[in-house]
């Protein structure tokens, strides 16, 4: 048994375990109401990630099958990834003002649209197709999320629970991403390369069905123009110095993420690539990918359920430290033993650990401090720069050392915008405790739910705390 088989082996009895142990301990909290909101949004959550999956494995073995030159192909990339920082972050933005629930409907019709492109082998259509793609994307990562915590709180649940909905999307995304890898090689085996885009296309468009019978709509601010949405998204980014953190972490962490998504198979590449020699459990010759794909996703999950561990004890502010060091630890293993695959191969699963819960971490993080009025704008605006680093990979040739580093930096970086987002959210802390969570009412003590910065509900308990405020004796001022 080589390394990657007896990884995913362990990896998937370890992922039980913590899943079953997680499970037991949390899910006793939640009301019958609150698990039916949270099934009605992973449904669409997952049937949106799922028709993305599903179109992943094969884009480059499409374009290839069409005699498009590697060239040509990787220039498709960049557009891609251009669309989505400039066309995507103008249409992803809409949300706030037209709509977060029609923004989502608008990201299955786009990358439905992204999927007919996939017909025509005519470098023009599927350039058209790479623009649709590239501005979805930037809808499914802002606009979905933004509804889920506006409903969230908007119905006064436990913001505890706004983090186990996001750790159990993080879970069920990897279970998708597998079994639609699964699926796609399936039918691309089956009827060829674009068939898996046709099953991604059915699988968008009972998405927007059920979001349209199931969804509510909700918004940002609707009396702001769109200019000045823009405007009120860039204030908030340049005066509350947690958002401007919460924008660099996400796009350092996600610009490294990338690029390892670019690197990994390479790196776990022999270069002495023969069917022979194989010593101290190393893989030789061509690496199986789709057990080591499965073995990543089973070690993000893993990722998720120790989110929900380390939620226990200590805040998403705290232990991320932790975990973007540790991020950045593991990715600088193939810069320092490049010839171990044993090695390189147990870092990536550690990042992989790490990217399970980064991402709840993140979204909870986000659902504390990025204003309600414009949490799409905002969200989309941090996409920027992190497409700007991927445009800028994509078009240099840098050796794989040189990229691993590059990931180093940017994780460590990133750890230290985390350290200083701990210290911004635990300066006036006591203070903010006592008006999120006990409001004084009367002679009885009335417990509270969490509010978000930003929104209604919070901007009005305000004005109540503030008009409640006894007015102070002048002789003791």
């Amino acid at each position: 048994m080589d390394v990657f088989v007896a990884g995913f082996c362990f990896l998937t009895v370890l992922c039980i375990v913590l899943y079953v142990y997680t499970k037991t301990a949390l899910t006793h909290a939640a009301s019958p109401d609150f698990k039916k909101f949270q099934r009605v949004y992973l449904t669409v959550y997952l049937l949106a990630m799922g028709g993305d999956w599903l179109q992943g494995p094969h884009v480059y073995a499409l374009y290839q099958s069409y005699d498009i030159s590697s060239h040509s192909i990787q220039l498709l990339f960049v557009i891609g990834f251009g669309a989505s920082m400039v066309v995507g972050t103008v249409v992803g933005s809409f949300a706030d003002k037209y709509g977060r629930r029609a923004n989502c409907i608008l990201y299955g019709i786009l990358y439905a649209c992204a999927c007919v492109t996939k017909h025509f082998g005519n470098f023009w259509v599927l350039l058209i197709g790479r623009l649709l793609g590239g501005t979805a994307t930037s809808i499914l990562y802002s606009a979905f999320e933004s509804w889920l915590i506006y409903e969230h709180n908007q119905r006064g649940y436990d913001p505890e629970l706004l983090s186990h909905t996001f750790s159990i999307g993080v879970l069920g995304n990897s279970l998708v991403a597998i079994l639609a890898g699964l699926v796609a090689q399936w039918f691309a085996d089956q009827y060829g390369f674009v068939a898996p885009f046709d099953i991604s296309l059915t699988v968008l468009i009972v998405m927007c069905f059920v979001i349209i019978f199931t969804w509510s709509e909700n918004y940002g601010d609707l009396s702001s123009s769109f200019s000045e949405s823009f405007r009120s998204a860039l204030k908030s980014i340049q005066t509350d110095k947690k958002v401007l953190c919460l924008g660099l972490i996400q796009s350092l962490f996600e610009g490294a993420m990338y690029m390892f998504v670019l690197e990994w198979t390479p790196a776990l590449t022999p270069k002495d690539a023969d069917l022979s020699g194989k010593t101290k459990g190393e893989h030789r010759g061509a690496i199986p990918h789709g057990i080591i794909f499965a073995a990543f996703m089973v070690a993000i999950m893993i990722g998720s359920s120790i989110f929900k561990i380390l939620l226990r004890n200590w805040s998403p502010e705290s232990f991320m430290r932790g975990v973007l060091v540790l991020s950045a630890v593991s990715l600088l293993l193939p810069v320092l033993f490049p010839a171990s695959q044993v090695i390189v191969f147990s870092g990536f699963l550690i990042f992989e650990c790490c990217v399970g819960i980064f991402w709840p971490s993140l979204g909870t993080m986000r659902g504390k401090y990025v204003p309600e009025k414009t949490r799409a704008t905002i969200m989309n605006f941090f996409r920027i720069p992190l497409n700007m680093i991927v445009v800028l990979m994509l078009i240099q040739s840098l050796s794989m050392k040189v990229i691993f580093t590059c990931c180093c930096v940017f994780l460590f970086l990133a750890s230290m915008f985390q350290q200083v987002l701990y210290q911004l959210s635990h300066k006036n802390l006591p203070a903010e405790e006592m008006q999120n969570t006990y409001i004084n009412n009367s002679d009885a003590i009335i417990k509270k739910p969490l509010l978000v910065h930003g929104s209604p509900a919070y901007e009005e308990e305000d004005k109540q705390i503030i008009t409640n405020v006894p007015k102070e004796d002048d002789t003791n001022s």
